[in-house]
């Protein structure tokens, strides 16, 4: 750990809870402890941090609690995908506030989706200043390839028009706040490790619903690839593909036979016919043995292909969400695949398990990405 890094990495700890006084952020951070208090008073002095009150002692003098200090600044989320948009506002803490989902259709096209999605958040920006916050800028997970430095979309499956969009910059104009674009299942990842798994710095994140997409999270910041597109497992060749067409030009990938899309499609030629991943959901619930066969083996292929990224990564975590998360037996045949085809060392203490943020991973990490980058002396993760 550099002494640069240090004053950013102290903020990061601080919100999320790793580290609350001057020396658990010693322990953390690896640094001297003359080093920690000059920059932890250099945050105190600009407003950053405050210090006070007394925490729990460890056989010596209790230390002062140290806290971001809270502010009304907030960034507004929007969480999209192919069919749907999911949009709040989000504090320093991690806190979600009004919270809505809204309909509609990306493959409508950019011009008709950036109407939406500007009218969306407008009305929520206007919420947050009814409430006295101020809105800081917009994150916004998308559900394709992005290349972050551009703010560009690039060639999203089943998406016709969007490639090469430049969506940051167009949301940017109309919003007249800064706008940060990225990959949903990066800021999944982003968002989920943020709130609730800061202490792994190796992880995966898996999104699975009608598409299926995958976060890394590499020495504790986001891998993102050289052009965007690093985590999209969506369209890793599978056997039991065969020759099935797929939206991105090729056949066989992964999302012919394991996303939210292909099992409805699959349901309604031998079941009864099912209006999106809820009702899907519902008949697994209630034991539906078709159902229930065809999200069991649908997690049979994802930890097929998932054992090698595990063999390869070697990550801490393999953390299941989106709306098909939410389907046991999906989850334990990922768990069974994985255990069964990984090596006894990379599933050692590997931890398989779903999203503790859920529904709000994807805003979370849109959010806090944007607040982290409007703090004075950080960087965004």
């Amino acid at each position: 750990m550099t002494e640069s890094a240090s004053t950013k990495d102290i903020l990061r700890m601080v919100s999320s809870g790793v580290a609350s006084s001057r020396a658990e952020l010693v322990r953390e951070l690896g640094l001297a402890a003359s080093t920690v208090s000059l920059r932890v008073q250099e945050l105190v002095a600009s407003g950053q941090l405050t210090e006070s009150g007394e925490g729990a002692s460890r056989g010596g003098r209790r230390p002062r609690l140290l806290r971001v200090r809270q502010h009304d600044g907030v960034a507004l989320a929007a969480d999209l995908g192919s069919h749907h948009g999911r949009m709040a506002a989000v504090g320093l803490d991690g806190t979600v506030m009004d919270a809505a989902d809204h309909s509609h259709d990306l493959t409508s096209g950019p011009e008709p989706s950036v109407e939406w999605l500007v009218g969306r958040l407008t009305d929520l920006a206007g919420q947050q200043r009814e409430a006295g916050r101020t809105v800081t800028g917009v994150g916004v997970a998308f559900p394709g390839p992005v290349d972050v430095r551009t703010g560009c979309v690039m060639t999203p499956s089943r998406m016709p028009g969007w490639h090469r969009f430049p969506l940051r910059d167009v949301l940017t104009r109309r919003l007249g706040l800064p706008v940060f674009v990225d990959n949903d299942a990066t800021l999944m990842a982003v968002g989920e490790h943020l709130t609730t798994r800061r202490e792994l710095d190796h992880l995966l994140v898996v999104k699975v619903g009608r598409g299926i997409g995958c976060g890394v999270i590499s020495d504790g910041r986001p891998y993102r690839g050289a052009n965007g597109a690093a985590g999209d497992i969506s369209h890793v060749r599978v056997d039991a593909a065969e020759e099935r067409a797929c939206s991105c030009g090729n056949i066989g990938c992964l999302e012919t036979v394991a996303s939210g899309a292909a099992l409805q499609r699959e349901l309604a030629l031998q079941g009864p016919t099912v209006d999106g991943t809820a009702e899907l959901l519902r008949l697994v619930s209630d034991g539906d043995p078709y159902a229930t066969t065809l999200v069991r083996t649908a997690g049979r292929h994802i930890g097929t292909v998932l054992s090698v990224v595990v063999n390869f990564f070697n990550p801490q975590a393999v953390v299941l969400g989106g709306a098909l998360a939410a389907a046991e037996p999906l989850v334990a045949s990922v768990r069974a695949v994985l255990y069964e085809r990984c090596l006894p060392m990379a599933t050692a203490g590997l931890d398989i398990s779903t999203t503790v943020t859920g529904r709000d991973s994807g805003l979370l990490g849109a959010g806090l990405t944007v607040l982290r980058e409007a703090l004075p002396h950080t960087t965004a993760p």
